[in-house]
């Protein structure tokens, strides 16, 4: 059996998880409208990640026979001034998701709950490549976003990302 705060974390988790993909639709929603749509692919597929970020979570709930419980998704409230600013939203975010992924392994560490730490080691190394991947963005744009031109050839080279599913099984 799990242990309660260990539980009510995870149940968290998957919350926040739904929330990340919907603050990532949101940037996805701005770079369409702003005729970005590498930038609005990106993030697209970033969506579908955080999405799959929460199903891991509530499978392995599920898979230790821990009652899931869905709370309401709030709406993203950020307000983008320009290009750089969801870049840096997201960079902001992706910092904010791994202090979540560690509050709920020191949770399992302080109970000694090893199940659950192995469960989470994935997303530890995860939350590496994703703010990795988001620091990267964020100085991209400042070295080249400015130029009209780099501006193009970057979002054209953002437009490639194709989407990967992790294994959802446990």
């Amino acid at each position: 059996m799990l242990d309660k705060k260990v539980i009510d974390l995870l149940n968290d988790q998957i919350n926040k998880e739904f929330y990340s993909a919907y603050l990532y639709l949101d940037i996805a929603n701005y770079y369409t409208e702003n005729d970005l749509d590498g930038f609005a692919n990106w993030y697209t597929i970033q969506a579908q990640e955080e999405r799959d970020h929460a199903l891991l979570f509530l499978r392995y709930l599920q898979s230790n026979s821990i009652p899931v419980e869905l709370k309401a998704i709030d709406k993203p409230s950020e307000v983008f001034d320009g290009h750089l600013a969801p870049l840096l939203a997201g960079a902001k975010h992706e910092r904010y998701v791994t202090s979540l992924i560690h509050a709920i392994y020191e949770a399992a560490y302080d109970v000694r709950d090893f199940r659950t730490m192995q469960f989470l080691d994935w997303f530890v190394k995860e939350q590496l490549e994703e703010e990795e991947n988001a620091d990267k963005m964020v100085s991209q744009f400042k070295l080249f976003g400015d130029d009209p031109k780099s501006l193009y050839l970057l979002d054209r080279e953002l437009a490639t990302r194709v989407y990967s599913a992790p294994s959802l099984t446990l």
